[in-house]
């Protein structure tokens, strides 16, 4: 379909992937004059009007989440007897292409992926929308290693589609289904989570836990049968981050996290404490400067006073000595006063001494 022009505006340009249940183009918005990404599904499932109703409800509720880890769906219509959903042309690679070509990821690169997913996830959980086929296909990384998760709402309306029609895409990607969806039951935000706990095991292990011939026998492994253990396979592995995981995939939904926002908070507060720790036991590395500064300071010799030149005897100065000449005037003063005192009673007494004696 290149070169083919949608609803007279779109221009395909070139197919970027497909899978069972749609081809996705990148496509020219001739419009708006911006590069878009294309979803045209199958003629299979555009004949029944029922299903095309659904889609179209799944669409616009899809088109009103708006966030950095969601693929922003802009438009959606029926052209050439064909559904189409127009979204956000995300530059990179799907995840599972990245596990496929790169293995499995660093504790924390894989974990920095997941929080994003978590946060795109759990947004939509905020919203009322549950995904329904969380899986590392539906997630897009670019360069700079932004996550953005897609598809919300398609498996919604492709679980309208009659049993006996449902085949290959239903269980197009069954290694990924929670236990309760393997029973055929209704998805909540907790079947979302268990999905994100599969993708967070084969991120960090570079495989999945559960692999069967068929969807039925994976569908009984996830009801029945336990993951191996994480840390098993990676020793490296905390036993933090192996009760995270193992807690993930429970086959109950009450013992997982209830919400992708409480996974993503719980992987956020695990990276914090790692790093802590890490940090705790690693020794920094020093620094020239560092080294420099917890060098013992040498001793320092403190400057000796300068002394005068030592003169000859015949240029010396003689000492003072000012005995002769220091006059304490205070004491001068006081005995002055005394003997004026004194003096003056002489008058007195003469006085005294006539005026009695005569």
């Amino acid at each position: 379909m290149t070169n083919t022009l949608l609803s007279k505006r779109y221009q395909l340009e070139e197919r970027l992937g497909s899978g069972g249940m749609a081809i996705v183009y990148k496509a020219r918005d001739l419009m708006l004059e911006r590069t878009v990404a294309i979803k045209v599904l199958r003629k299979d499932y555009s004949h029944d009007p029922a299903f095309r109703e659904r889609f179209r409800q799944e669409a616009k509720a899809a088109a009103n989440l708006s966030h950095p880890n969601i693929v922003t769906v802009h438009d959606f219509g029926i052209d050439q007897g064909r559904i189409f959903i127009v979204m956000e042309f995300v530059p990179g690679a799907t995840l599972k292409e990245l596990i496929e070509k790169r293995g499995r990821y660093s504790i924390k690169s894989g974990i920095s992926l997941l929080v994003q997913a978590c946060a795109g996830v759990g947004y939509a959980h905020r919203a009322g929308l549950v995904h329904c086929d969380v899986k590392p296909q539906n997630m897009l990384v670019t360069p700079d290693r932004r996550l953005k998760v897609t598809d919300f709402g398609i498996a919604r309306a492709l679980a309208s589609i009659r049993p006996e029609e449902r085949t290959q895409i239903v269980w197009g990607s069954p290694q990924y289904f929670s236990p309760e969806q393997a029973s055929g039951n209704s998805p909540s935000p907790a079947s979302d989570v268990y999905s994100l706990g599969i993708v967070l095991y084969e991120v960090l292990l570079g495989q999945l836990p559960f692999i069967a011939e068929s969807g039925n026998e994976l569908a009984r492994l996830h009801r029945e049968e336990n993951p191996r253990p994480p840390k098993e396979i990676r020793p490296t592995i905390s036993d933090n981050l192996n009760r995270i995981i193992l807690k993930v995939l429970s086959k109950e939904p009450s013992t997982r996290y209830r919400t992708a926002d409480q996974l993503g908070r719980v992987l956020i507060t695990f990276s914090k404490e790692e790093k802590s720790s890490v940090a705790t036991a690693t020794p920094r590395k020093e620094t020239q400067q560092q080294r420099q500064s917890l060098r013992p300071e040498p001793i320092r010799q403190q400057p000796k006073p300068v002394q005068s030149p030592t003169l000859p005897p015949s240029m010396r100065a003689a000492p003072k000595n000012n005995s002769a000449l220091d006059i304490d005037f205070t004491t001068a003063l006081l005995s002055l006063i005394a003997l004026l005192s004194v003096g003056g009673l002489i008058p007195f007494w003469l006085w005294i001494y006539y005026s009695v004696f005569r």
